[in-house]
């Protein structure tokens, strides 16, 4: 089976051209702090109703090394994690969170360097009521994401990977990211015109060259 960190090194621009817009979560799901490097693991799936955290403070403990931990919750109201959680998911091995909500303490996770994504901060905390399965499907950022597929999350966004494709898409993505290495701005560029002079031409553009 294909390791999850083989995706590191593929942007998730790559990745989405791949896969399509059904795969890539909003764009309210951004790095909370930065610069941060490509983070790349296979999800660990978790669900928190609106104002409860119980169920992602449990997680820190049941969670792989290398996993990240994707939240359902789309709470704006109350932080998910804080700093103490988020240090020792990063004690723990937890490549990083992505969380449709929000937390708190940022300059502590910040200061620690632990990768999280999200839709922003507050400083008030949650409750811990709510027992709920884990590692069951969510919904993350408008994404269906399953346990066990490859969550890869840059500045350019936060893209899904199912899990029976890994190794199709590596592969793909490895051979995309190869040929434009090879190409040239030069190249490129005379590709595209010729692209776009074809489609206005089609669409009956008459404003003349470039």
């Amino acid at each position: 089976m294909t390791d999850a960190s083989e995706f590191e090194d593929i942007p998730t621009t790559t990745l989405a051209e791949l896969l399509g817009r059904e795969r890539v979560m909003d764009v309210g799901i951004r790095p909370l702090w930065g610069p941060l490097s490509r983070l790349a693991g296979p999800a660990f799936t978790v669900r928190c109703p609106p104002g409860d955290n119980l169920m992602l403070h449990a997680a820190i403990y049941r969670a792989e090394p290398g996993s990240v931990v994707v939240v359902e919750s789309g709470d704006l109201d109350y932080a998910l994690a804080g700093g103490n959680v988020c240090a020792i998911a990063q004690r723990r091995g937890i490549a990083g969170f992505v969380v449709d909500g929000v937390i708190r303490d940022l300059g502590e996770v910040r200061e620690e360097g632990f990768p999280v994504f999200g839709r922003g901060v507050i400083p008030i905390p949650g409750v811990k009521k709510a027992v709920l399965p884990l590692n069951e499907r969510v919904r993350c950022g408008g994404v269906a994401v399953d346990a066990g597929d490859v969550v890869v999350a840059d500045e350019e966004g936060v893209v899904v990977v199912p899990g029976a494709r890994r190794a199709e898409i590596l592969t793909g993505a490895r051979a995309r990211l190869e040929k434009e290495a090879a190409e040239t701005l030069d190249d490129w560029e005379k590709a595209h015109r010729a692209r776009v002079d074809e489609l206005l031409r089609a669409g009956g553009f008459e404003g003349g060259g470039f």
